[in-house]
């Protein structure tokens, strides 16, 4: 790379010339900068805008069903005999439940053994019974011990598992033990098959019988395989505890007015987030983008839509919701309360709708739905636009730089070409003064 000192010939400051030049034929790439700062800008915040619109649509989307508003309580008079919960799909009333017998799984446990790794059985074949299905499991030399025998039942999967237990007896402490997996897997282990061996063959005793569940709901009995009830009482699920015919206990459903709340002011909020943004972007070069007054005015409509086809409310501001100036909501919670202890239902119709009409919820869901979608909803449609006008800038913008690069060498070569010229001229110059200083005087004596 060549070293250029500028302005030796002519004094001047070549270099900061060509820096102040290049300056003033840069601003429109400066513009285009500018330009480009913008648009990413503008998407950065349809960007923000889009994640506060699913925000809210999942808001939404969790209050447009009478069930997912529904949010009903569940108090027991004991925690002994049984654990319930309530879904939003419980039905609301009182209900008298005694745990008859809880299930359980047959249970059966082979004779004691001195060691549960040696191969002290004989080989052949174990005939395993399972719900009156007969399989022949084989044991061979590979797996003739207490582990290996436990080990083959549980690989053949038949509904039954087994396991090695320590009863610590002097000796002997090492059983096998067999389980049904549920109440109606009765089985039979029979170990006749396999001969050769030097300890006897595992002979199983009973220790559980397997039998349902029994329970006693309002004086109906309930059976069931296992100690999960859900199914007896729509949305409720009973978790049975512990067996005793003679206790009852008392299970209340009713409706949780402050859960509902929760719900309803979680809706608010999502929905407050997304009109104070658009407030806030007013300041930017964006803020009065169609889209952000679209948005607003649409969500707006919908708030103040009025609802028919039944219940007593038809519209938001009758259970308190107030909208404020700058377009967020507040809620009267006096006005709300009063409205889900009096009028609970025609609350959650006028959110999820009454007489497969569409609720104030849904409208809002569907709006959000077609407005975040994935393929032509805002943020996408603007992301589309704004990386169209990128490459489009950027294109521009290196052409300039490419046409500028080649201005610049132009630049430089001038004022070289000149700083040669100025040069030779001065030496020229010079030469001249010379000439002149070596010439005899006009008019001098000549000796």
């Amino acid at each position: 790379m060549s070293i250029t000192f500028g302005g030796l010939a002519t004094g001047m400051d070549t270099e900061s010339i060509i820096s102040e030049l290049m300056k003033i034929e840069r601003f429109p790439i400066d513009r285009l900068e500018k330009d480009q700062a913008y648009y990413n800008n503008r998407l950065n915040a349809f960007s923000e805008l889009d994640g506060k619109l699913k925000g809210f649509l999942a808001k939404a989307e969790a209050i447009d069903t009478r069930l997912e508003l529904n949010s009903p309580t569940l108090k027991s008079s004991s925690e002994e005999f049984v654990a319930a919960t309530a879904d939003s799909n419980s039905q609301l009333g009182s209900y008298q439940l005694t745990v008859i017998d809880l299930a359980q799984q047959q249970k059966d446990v082979s004779q004691g053994y001195a060691d549960k790794t040696a191969a002290t059985f004989g080989t052949g074949t174990l005939d395993l019974t399972v719900a009156g299905a007969s399989t022949s499991l084989t044991i061979d030399a590979t797996n003739n011990s207490l582990e290996g025998i436990s080990k083959a039942i549980n690989d053949a999967d038949l509904g039954v598992s087994a396991a090695i237990i320590n009863d610590g007896t002097a000796g002997s402490p090492y059983r096998l033990v067999l389980t049904g997996e549920n109440v109606s897997n009765a089985f039979s282990l029979d170990a006749s098959g396999l001969s050769g061996g030097t300890d006897d063959n595992p002979t199983m005793s009973n220790t559980q019988t397997a039998h349902q569940a029994h329970i006693l709901l309002d004086g109906i009995d309930i059976y069931s395989d296992s100690n999960t009830v859900n199914s007896a009482v729509p949305g409720l699920s009973f978790e049975l505890l512990k067996a005793d015919s003679q206790a009852t206990t008392t299970l209340n459903v009713s409706v949780d007015n402050e859960a509902t709340t929760g719900k309803i002011k979680d809706f608010v909020s999502a929905y407050n987030e997304i009109i104070t943004f658009i407030a806030d972007q007013k300041e930017s070069g964006w803020g009065n983008d169609s889209a952000f007054r679209s948005v607003k005015s649409h969500l707006q409509n919908i708030l103040a839509d009025q609802q028919s086809g039944g219940g007593v409310f038809t519209s938001l501001s009758q259970i308190g919701f107030e909208t404020q100036r700058d377009g967020t909501i507040s809620l009267n919670n006096t006005k709300l309360s009063s409205a889900l202890t009096d009028e609970y239902d025609s609350v959650l119709g006028l959110f999820s709708g009454v007489d497969g009409g569409e609720g104030i919820s849904t409208k809002f869901a569907t709006y959000l739905e077609n407005l975040t979608d994935s393929v032509d909803g805002l943020y996408v449609g603007r992301k589309e636009t704004t990386e169209k006008n990128s490459r489009r800038i950027d294109q521009q913008i290196s052409n300039m730089e490419a046409r500028l690069e080649q201005k610049e060498k132009t630049l430089r070569a001038q004022f070289s070409a000149m700083e040669n010229l100025v040069s030779g001229l001065n030496a020229q110059g010079g030469y001249l003064l010379q000439q002149l200083a070596s010439m005899p005087s006009l008019g001098g004596s000549s000796q």
